[in-house]
C-alpha cells in the first residue's frame, strides 16, 4: 500500500513541472503592465506595448485556470500500466463527463443537494467553470480522484478481450464506457458531499490562518522530513495547488494578485498570512549552501577536489530550480539523523522568516520562483521584507554550515571525502575502468546508463512497473534479490537507492524522465526480443 500511495504522489509531480514555465511567464507580463517598473506610456490600454504584453500573459494563465483538467489528464502517464496515452484519453473524457453530469443534476436537483447553480461561478461561490461547464468547484482534489478512478478502470479492461461483434468497443472505447456509467454515482456522490467537504475546507482555513508560526513550522517540517517516502507531495500539493490554505492555492491566488500586492504599501504578512504556507523554498535556497560548505570543508583536503564536483551541481541544482533531492540524498543514506536535523532547521528558518513579516510564494528556487514571482515585482514597496529575507537566510546558511561541520566532526560521520569513506563520484577515466564488472557495462551516454540500471534491476523480467518523481526512479521489484549492490548503481551515476520490500527507488538527477523512457524503451525492446525467440521455437 505504501508503494502504490509512493508512486500515487511521485506522479502527482508531473502536472507541477508545467507551473514554473507558466509562473515566469505571468509574473513578467505583470510586472511590465505595473507603472512602477514601465513608464505609464507603455502600461496605457491602448498602447501596443500593453496590448501585445496583455495577450502574452493571457497565454500564461493556461495551466493556472486549467488545473483541474491538467492534473486529472497528467495523472496517467505515470499510473496507466499500459498505453498511457490512451489512458489519458479516457480519463480527459471521463472527468468532463463527470462535470457535465454534476452541472446537469445541479441545474435539475439543485434544491436537494443545497447547491444553487443560478449563480455565477466566482470566488466564494463554491462554483467555477472547467472547459466551459459551470461544475462544483472541486478544485485538483475531485481532478486527482476521478483520474484515479478512471486509470484503475483502463489497467483493469483495457487489454480485455470481447466477443467478435463488439470489437468495436473494445480498448479505450470499453474503458470510456464503464467510466461513463461510474461517474453517475460519482456526480450524485459529489453533489451530495463536496458542499459539506468545502465548509470543512473553510473551517481548515480559518485554523491554518489562527495557527500562525506554529503552524508553519510544522507544515514545513512535515514537507521536508516526508521527502525521503515521496509523501511531500501530499503535504505541499493541497496548499500550493490546492484550497488548504486558500480558495484556488497559493501559487494561484499570489498569481492573480500580484499587481496589486507589488503596488501596495502594507505588509505582505498582513495582504496574504496563507503565504507563510509557501516559505519552504528559502530552505532550498540558504540551507544547500550551508550543507554543501560543511560537507567540503569535513572531507580530507586530497578529496575535495572530487567532493566539490559532487556538491557544486548539487547545491546550485537546488538554489537555482529548488530540486534538493541530489544534495539531500549525499548525506540521508550515510547518516539520517543529519536529514531531520535538516527538516527541523528548515522549519525553523521558514517560521523565524515568516514571524519577521515574510510572506510570498517562495516553494521553489531562485530562478523559477523567487525571483521572477517575488523579489522582482516586490522591490518596489517591499524592499525591507526581501532584505531581512535575505538576512535571515544568510544567518541560516551559516547556521547550516555550523552545526552540520560540527557534528560531522565530534560523531565522525562518513560523509564523501572523509578519511577512507568512499566518494560515490567517478571520473570518465573511472568509469570505463569498471565497464568490465558486468553490472557496469553501461556506455558514458543515457541509453547506456538506462541499460545498466536494467541489468542492476535483474532485468526487465524483474520489473513490475516503473515510475518517476522529480529525480528518483520509482520501480516494483517481481524479485528484490535478484539487483545487485547499492555501490553498482551509484558506480552508473545514481546518487543513492532506497529500498523497501520489493519497492526500490534509484535517485538518478534531473534527467530521470529520461531514463525512465530509455529503460522502458528496453523493456520493450526486451519483451519483443523474448517473444520472437519464443515464436521461432515453437515453429
Amino acid at each position: 500500500m505504501l508503494s502504490q500511495i509512493q508512486r500515487f504522489g511521485g506522479e502527482m509531480f508531473t502536472p507541477v513541472l508545467l507551473f514554473p514555465f507558466a509562473g515566469i511567464v505571468v509574473g513578467i507580463a505583470i510586472m511590465l503592465q505595473n507603472p512602477l517598473f514601465v513608464s505609464e506610456s507603455l502600461t496605457a490600454p491602448d498602447s501596443l506595448f500593453h496590448q501585445v504584453v496583455h495577450i502574452i500573459e493571457e497565454g500564461g494563465w493556461t495551466v493556472f485556470r486549467n488545473m483541474p483538467l491538467i492534473f486529472a489528464v497528467g495523472l496517467p502517464i505515470g499510473l496507466a500500466r499500459q498505453a498511457p496515452g490512451r489512458a489519458c484519453l479516457a480519463v480527459m473524457v471521463s472527468f468532463l463527463t463527470w462535470n457535465y453530469f454534476i452541472n446537469a443534476m445541479g441545474m435539475t436537483w439543485g434544491y436537494y443537494f443545497g447547491v444553487d447553480f443560478n449563480i455565477d461561478p466566482v470566488a466564494g461561490s463554491g462554483l467555477t467553470t472547467i472547459a466551459g461547464i459551470k461544475t462544483l468547484d472541486t478544485s485538483i482534489i475531485g481532478a486527482i480522484v476521478i483520474s484515479g478512478i478512471v486509470t484503475g478502470l483502463h489497467n483493469r479492461y483495457f487489454d480485455k478481450p470481447l466477443p467478435v461483434f463488439l470489437g468495436t468497443f473494445q480498448g479505450t472505447s470499453f474503458v470510456v464506457m464503464i467510466a461513463f456509467l461510474v461517474m453517475i454515482p460519482c456526480a450524485w456522490l459529489t453533489l451530495l458531499g463536496w458542499p459539506k467537504v468545502q465548509m470543512g475546507i473553510e473551517s481548515l482555513q480559518a485554523f491554518l490562518r489562527s495557527a500562525g508560526a506554529g503552524g508553519v513550522w510544522l507544515y514545513t517540517f512535515l514537507e521536508r522530513l516526508l521527502i525521503p517516502t515521496g509523501l511531500h507531495h501530499f503535504v505541499y500539493g493541497p496548499f500550493v495547488f490546492g484550497p488548504a490554505a486558500i480558495e484556488g492555492g497559493i501559487q494561484v491566488y499570489w498569481a492573480q494578485h500580484l499587481l496589486e500586492f507589488s503596488q501596495s504599501t502594507e505588509s505582505l504578512k498582513t495582504l496574504f498570512p496563507e503565504g507563510g504556507f509557501a516559505l519552504f523554498g528559502n530552505s532550498k535556497v540558504f540551507a544547500a549552501p550551508g550543507i554543501a560548505m560543511a560537507l567540503y570543508y569535513t572531507a580530507a583536503p586530497q578529496n575535495r577536489k572530487k567532493v566539490a564536483g559532487l556538491l557544486i551541481p548539487a547545491a546550485l541544482t537546488a538554489v537555482l530550480v529548488g530540486i534538493t533531492e541530489p544534495l539531500e540524498f549525499t548525506f540521508l543514506f550515510i547518516c539520517p539523523p543529519l536529514f531531520v536535523l535538516h527538516a527541523i532547521l528548515a522549519a525553523t528558518m521558514a517560521t523565524v522568516m515568516f514571524v519577521a513579516g515574510v510572506s510570498g510564494n517562495m516553494g521553489g528556487g531562485l530562478i523559477d520562483t523567487i525571483l521572477p514571482l517575488d523579489w522582482i515585482p516586490m522591490f518596489h514597496n517591499h524592499s525591507g521584507m526581501i532584505f531581512t529575507q535575505i538576512a535571515i537566510g544568510l544567518a541560516f546558511t551559516g547556521i547550516y554550515f555550523v552545526v552540520f561541520r560540527t557534528l560531522i566532526l565530534r560523531f565522525n560521520i562518513k560523509t564523501p571525502g572523509r578519511e577512507d569513506s568512499e566518494i560515490k563520484l567517478y571520473s570518465k577515466a573511472d568509469y570505463k575502468a569498471r565497464q568490465q564488472t558486468p553490472a557496469s557495462a553501461a556506455k558514458e551516454t543515457q541509453r547506456g546508463q538506462a541499460a545498466g540500471f536494467l541489468e542492476a534491476l535483474g532485468g526487465a523480467g524483474n520489473i513490475l512497473s516503473i515510475n518517476n518523481c522529480a529525480t528518483r526512479l520509482r520501480i516494483t521489484l517481481a524479485d528484490p534479490s535478484q539487483t545487485q549492490s547499492d555501490d553498482i548503481f551509484k558506480a552508473l551515476g545514481a546518487h543513492g537507492v532506497v529500498r523497501h520490500g520489493d519497492a526500490i527507488q534509484v535517485i538518478v538527477g534531473l534527467n530521470v524522465p529520461v531514463v525512465r523512457d530509455q529503460l522502458e524503451t528496453l523493456m520493450n525492446d526486451t519483451s519483443l526480443t523474448e517473444t520472437k525467440s519464443m515464436t521461432e521455437a515453437v515453429s
